[in-house]
């Protein structure tokens, strides 16, 4: 049977903060120890804020092309100029949109640049970067962990996107550990007898949106959620994994 599991209790996550001990301890406190198969989807926010990814709003000088941008887009210029430090190439912009691709490889509005529960006094004067290595973050924390529980649970950063073609946000992996982000399927056979194709299984994105529906999206205070009776037997492989090569984006 699938469960998921809020860890609550989390605190305010400062830079500095040993992400691994507080998830263990309140793991701890909530009463769940990690068993065989268990995926730990924890939210990118945490993650950033421990790595102290804040900037001042009001630090940032916006260039030429942010302004032109700014303009198009009718966003603030700050926060454009921001997004263009953090992207390797403006996929989209649009009256209220502008969509990049983050130096990680992920193609997200405004770079993954936060604005929400970032904490703090300064609402609105403060926001928070996203992670550049996600992959390397989610390891990382996998190997902290490691120090609570010999066999640590399989890790999964997870961050909130807009989808194509789809109105609302989900919850997509954008860093992972120790479980098979993607699962081919291809060369199978189905029930018909009929040999698979194309079929690839986003095994992490399925994850991670399942544990959102725990984690929430606005004031519910809960950073991480433990993702228990998977059975999954491929090998691991990095979200990065599931990022389509620019070239074959048909979409541009």
């Amino acid at each position: 049977m699938l469960q998921i599991l809020p860890i609550v209790g989390i605190p305010e996550v400062r830079t500095g903060t040993d992400l691994a001990a507080l998830l263990a301890d309140n793991m701890a406190r909530c009463g769940v120890t990690p068993a065989a198969g268990d995926v730990l989807v924890v939210t990118q926010k945490i993650v950033s804020k421990a790595l102290g990814l804040f900037v001042r709003i009001e630090d940032v000088q916006p260039g030429p092309r942010a302004l032109e941008l700014a303009s198009a887009s009718r966003k603030d210029p700050r926060l454009v100029e921001l997004a263009l430090r953090e992207s390797t190439d403006v996929v989209r912009v649009a009256p209220n949109v502008l969509i990049t691709r983050h130096v990680s490889g992920h193609v997200m509005a405004n770079a993954g640049i936060d604005q929400s529960n970032v904490g703090g006094s300064s609402a609105g004067a403060i926001v928070l970067l996203l992670p550049r290595e996600p992959d390397r973050c989610a390891e990382a924390l996998r190997e902290g962990l490691a120090a609570h529980w010999p066999e640590p649970p399989a890790i999964i950063i997870s961050d909130s996107f807009g989808r194509p073609w789809r109105l609302g946000v989900a919850n997509f992996a954008i860093g992972a550990s120790g479980l098979p982000s993607i699962i081919d399927h291809r060369g199978e056979i189905d029930r018909d007898g009929r040999r698979l194709e194309v079929t690839l299984v986003a095994l992490a994105d399925l994850i991670a949106a399942a544990a959102g529906l725990v984690t929430g999206e606005g004031a519910e205070g809960i950073p991480a959620a433990v993702v228990r009776g998977l059975a999954i037997s491929a090998p691991p492989s990095p979200a990065a994994a599931m990022l389509r090569p620019a070239a074959e984006d048909l979409f541009r």
